[in-house]
This record gives C-alpha cells, sequence and structure tokens, in this order.
C-alpha cells in the first residue's frame, strides 16, 4: 500500500489572510488523520507564510500519524526540527519570492553543508527525506550525504505529462531502489495524474497538499482524501497488473 501523506499548509494560508484562529490547520490534520491520512506534512517557511511555529508544535503533540517537517536546509529549521523531534524532515529549496517550491534540492552543490546538516538531524532520531529533481545524479548524491528517503518533484510532470517527463520519473526511481533509498513523490498531483505516478517502482509515499485543500472545498476534505487514496491504489493496481 502507498502511503497518502496530507500537507495541510494552505489551511493556515486561509487562516492567516484574515488573521484569527480559523480555519486551524491542527484541526484540518486531525480530520484528515482519522479519515485515511496516512501522515501530516507541515512546511515551517522562513516568512511564515502558512504554518507558524505554534502550529507545528501542536501538530507534534496532537497527531497520532507521522508528522513530516518540511523546511529549508538552514541553521534556524535544523535546530528547530531537532528540539521537535518529528518522524522525519523533508528538505526542500526555498526562496521567499516563490510562489511555491518550484524545484528540487541541489544537492550536488551543496553537499558538504547539507551532509552536516542531516548528520544532526539524524542524531537526534529524525528520518530525512531530500525533495530532489528526477535527476539520477541528483539521487546518488543524496544517498552520499546520508540521506534515507528521496521525495521525487512531480510538478514537471504535473504540468505536461507526457512519456518523456514520465521516463525521467521512472529513471529517477530506478535510481533511488539502486541507491537503496526510500521512495516518495509529490508536487502537483491531482485525481487526473496521480494514478501513473503511483505506479513508479518502489514507490512508498505520495505528499499531497493544495490540490487536497481545494477539492475539500468543493467535497469535503474525507471526501477527498478518500478518493485520492482511490486514484493511488487503481494506479498501483494497473502497474502491478503490467498494464
Amino acid at each position: 500500500m502507498i502511503r497518502l501523506g496530507v500537507n495541510i499548509d494552505h489551511v493556515a494560508t486561509v487562516r492567516n489572510a484574515r488573521g484569527g484562529t480559523h480555519p486551524d490547520p491542527v484541526a484540518a490534520a486531525l480530520l484528515a488523520a482519522r479519515h485515511g491520512a496516512d501522515g501530516i506534512t507541515a512546511h515551517l517557511r522562513e516568512d511564515r507564510r502558512h504554518i507558524r511555529d505554534e502550529d507545528m508544535a501542536r501538530l507534534r503533540e496532537e497527531l497520532s500519524v507521522p508528522l513530516n517537517f518540511e523546511m529549508a536546509a538552514t541553521d534556524e529549521m535544523v535546530t528547530k526540527a531537532c528540539a521537535l523531534r518529528p518522524h522525519a524532515c523533508c528538505l526542500v529549496p526555498e526562496r521567499r519570492e516563490e510562489v511555491t517550491t518550484e524545484g528540487g534540492l541541489d544537492v550536488l552543490g551543496q553537499q558538504a553543508d547539507l551532509k552536516s546538516k542531516i548528520a544532526r538531524l539524524r542524531e537526534a532520531g529524525i528520518r530525512v527525506s531530500l525533495f530532489v529533481d528526477p535527476d539520477p545524479a541528483q539521487i546518488e548524491a543524496s544517498a552520499r550525504i546520508g540521506g534515507q528517503v528521496v521525495e521525487l518533484h512531480t510538478g514537471a510532470y504535473a504540468h505536461n505529462p507526457d512519456e518523456t517527463e514520465f521516463t525521467r520519473l521512472y529513471d529517477g526511481a530506478r535510481a533511488a531502489a539502486a541507491q537503496g533509498l526510500e521512495l516518495h513523490a509529490g508536487h502537483g498531483l491531482t485525481f487526473a495524474n496521480v494514478g501513473r505516478v503511483a505506479g513508479l517502482p518502489g514507490l512508498c509515499e505520495l505528499n499531497i497538499g493544495h490540490f487536497l485543500i481545494g477539492e475539500a472545498i468543493f467535497l469535503g476534505l474525507p471526501v477527498a482524501i478518500s478518493r485520492m487514496k482511490q486514484e493511488i491504489a487503481t494506479g498501483a493496481l494497473f502497474k502491478a497488473l503490467g498494464r
């Protein structure tokens, strides 16, 4: 079974648009967990544009499913993660001027710095994932510096789901397996495009946020999660049957 991690950042985006406490992203996380989410992802950005420090503390305290702390690879965030001790951290590139994460982490260009930060996180008992483009060289570097998981950036495929982009994802999945890395994927996934991604060899987890929170406006979060899990299961089954 492929796990579904639900990213609740954009519940906080709506809350922060008006200030106050409603809607509460922690309440959304608890609802998601009750209705099939296998884990919760939250990205504590440098500018705190959506998730806040107090949200992370409450998530760590109240969740019964794993918490995935998405974060930039900075000293500030590593210190916070080591104090919080979530189940996992996913290191992502981050720029203040971007609307959302625009690509994978440049592991090759930051190996020494990332290696030391990964060591600190692992010493704190935190499982470390790196969010990377489906580039075998970046994936090999992720293993070399101590990463345990790679999460493939599926944005290019989501925006242009052709054979070229799918082949890149497939090759990335094969590279992760060759390096002994657990394979996750996410970014831009929807009901329409998740099925084929779910069929990637060795895939263990998909992390999906913006689309699910958007669909929840129309369907409700429990229904949106249920349908996404059905689409994932169907895609994985078709792959297993060789279709």
